[in-house]
């Protein structure tokens, strides 16, 4: 008596690839479509039937996150349509966090473009009364007193740093160190601002301005910045590279500075550079050590000095009679000051580019 098996299923050996082209799916610019389907429903809402702006922006924004996974949901499943939901809802978050940025951006161009001539950067405000007169002495005083701090935290902050990660280890110094460091990277600016006006008082009295004073201030709170980037950047270089030294006979010291700094340039030069933005825009520690003057003061030892952030809070506080001038030349050097941040920032991409190695560009 024969048996004979019973037939084995039938295999789809189709790929899975080759499977999915089967299910239903939604065009490829479906989202780009919603979008603009969105704005042009916001458009006719706000300027055809005069609803405000904000209720006219939510009724687009519901049409996209509502329609949009509705539609999925019946041509491409329940899957694909949680995916467009969490989608729409994280661009959502980003257009949301874009808002103020732009805004801000928008009002200091719109407001301060104006204001850029060839006299405002060459002219001070010494006997300038109403129209004219520009920031040159603001922004000499930004130089001399950021570079003042540059020169003061980047040796401190960097030479901590080397401390931390190649001497200190575990130890109980440098764990306290960190939590020194942790702690400062969190004090108030105006907190740095009234110990150097009070290290200061000591020394000269009551009353006492001058740029070093400033430059005291900001390193406080430029110097942990330095220290926390610099640590991370070191703490990425390899140990192979270390005890490959060490197995020469190569001193720790000499390790560190042929092989571990040279390494870890473009970590270190970057981190500097977003400090020194960090600190640049100051206003309250500089207001009370520095003050304001209407002269070009080239001696950070001697008297007060003008900065673009303090130049910009004197203007709007007090404008004078007429104030649009003096209000003017506020934005103007907020604009100056916003522009020097990205440019510092740009340099930071520029030596993160050329220093990292090829492979990673």
């Amino acid at each position: 008596m024969s048996t004979t098996a019973p037939p084995a299923p039938k295999r789809d050996d189709a790929p899975a690839q080759l499977r999915s082209w089967h299910h239903p799916q939604l065009p490829r610019r479906s989202g780009l479509a919603a979008l603009v389907i969105a704005v042009v429903l916001t458009s006719a809402l706000h300027a055809g039937i005069g609803l405000a702006l904000v209720p006219a922006i939510l009724a687009g924004w519901a049409v996209v996150v509502i329609g949009l996974p509705v539609l999925s949901y019946a041509v491409e499943g329940r899957r694909k349509a949680f995916d467009r939901l969490i989608t729409v809802i994280v661009s959502s978050a980003f257009a949301l966090a874009m808002i103020p940025l732009v805004s801000i951006l928008w009002t200091v161009l719109k407001n301060g473009l104006p204001v850029l001539t060839p006299e405002f950067f060459s002219y001070s405000m010494r006997n300038v009364v109403g129209e004219g007169g520009g920031i040159y002495h603001a922004i000499w005083g930004t130089v001399l007193i950021t570079a003042a701090t540059a020169v003061m935290s980047v040796p401190l902050g960097l030479l901590t740093a080397i401390y931390l990660v190649e001497y200190g280890g575990d130890g109980r110094l440098a764990k306290t160190i960190r939590f020194l460091v942790d702690v400062m990277t969190g004090i108030p600016s105006i907190v740095a601002g009234l110990f150097a006006y009070a290290l200061f008082v000591v020394f000269f009295g009551p009353g006492v301005r001058m740029g070093i004073a400033g430059a005291v201030a900001l390193t406080v709170l430029m110097t942990p910045v330095v220290v926390r980037s610099s640590e991370e950047m070191l703490q990425l270089v390899p140990n192979e590279l270390r005890e490959a030294a060490y197995a020469l006979g190569v001193p720790r010291w000499r390790t560190i500075v042929k092989v571990v700094l040279p390494t870890a340039m473009a970590g270190l030069v970057t981190g500097i550079t977003l400090a020194v933005a960090r600190v640049i825009g100051e206003t309250a520690p500089l207001l009370i050590t520095v003050g304001i003057t209407d002269s070009t003061n080239f001696n950070l030892f001697d008297g007060r000095m003008a900065t673009l952030p303090v130049f910009t809070y004197s203007s709007i506080m007090s404008p004078g009679v007429p104030p649009e001038p003096s209000i003017a030349r506020a934005w103007g050097a907020a604009l100056v000051l916003m522009l020097i941040v990205m440019v510092l920032n740009l340099v930071a991409r520029l030596v993160t580019y050329f220093f990292s190695p090829k492979d990673k560009r």
